[in-house]
């Protein structure tokens, strides 16, 4: 084993709080939320929500 460590100036970035954004910024880079169930036949063909 070794007693090397690693140290950096800048610390990891999940450390670190990520800026703030709002909606539209989100929107703008990941596009719309969208649900992670597949919505069922019957709601795609009567466009269900």
């Amino acid at each position: 084993m070794s007693n090397l460590t690693y140290r950096s100036s800048r610390p990891d970035a999940w450390v670190q709080p990520r800026a703030y954004r709002d909606a539209s910024q989100r929107l703008k880079q990941h596009g719309k939320i969208i649900p992670m169930d597949e919505p069922g036949f019957f709601a795609r063909l009567f466009g269900a929500r």
